[in-house]
């Protein structure tokens, strides 16, 4: 399976807003901080998870974004989706067109492996990812790291 870039950026970034959920909307500069994903990816990132209806922006001051709905109902695959994200284990592209226009022998065998890998990632939600132990300290070191960075900075603004 290759999944590129576009992909795994989308469900850090998402993962990362069910994370912080509770503290309102959250920026895309805070994502772009903590992630170290490029701002401008993100916004790329995030129009498409909001026509897919996956989040919701919030204007004004304070705003950024939130989830549209509970981390309990969306799924990796979902967003993976939503950016236009295939999860293709072939070589090939989606015709088939392998072999000179036509499929290869092993052409099947791994359209059925993409799907099977597509089914495993439909029954991963968002909730089951904040869940994770591993997931959790994860979190907390960059909160930590993003926090001394702002430290940092207010304090080198001041002298």
């Amino acid at each position: 399976m290759r999944l590129t870039t576009k992909g795994r950026y989308a469900v850090t970034a998402m993962l990362d807003l069910a994370l912080h959920e509770g503290r309102g909307p959250i920026s895309l500069a805070d994502i772009s901080s903590r992630q170290k994903i490029s701002l401008s990816y993100l916004e790329q990132l995030f129009a498409k998870l909001r026509r897919n209806e996956l989040v919701k922006s919030v204007r004004g001051p304070g705003g950024g974004y939130q989830l549209s709905r509970g981390k309990e109902t969306i799924y990796v695959s979902e967003v993976i989706d939503a950016v236009n994200e295939s999860v293709d284990a072939t070589g090939c592209n989606s015709a088939g067109d392998c072999l000179e226009g036509e499929s290869c022998l092993t052409h099947h065998l791994w359209c059925d492996l993409s799907e099977q890998i597509h089914h495993f990632l439909s029954e991963i939600s968002l909730s089951d990812l904040v869940a994770r132990k591993d997931v959790q300290e994860v979190s907390q070191r960059q909160d930590r790291a993003q926090t001394q960075l702002l430290n940092t900075i207010e304090m080198e603004a001041v002298v």
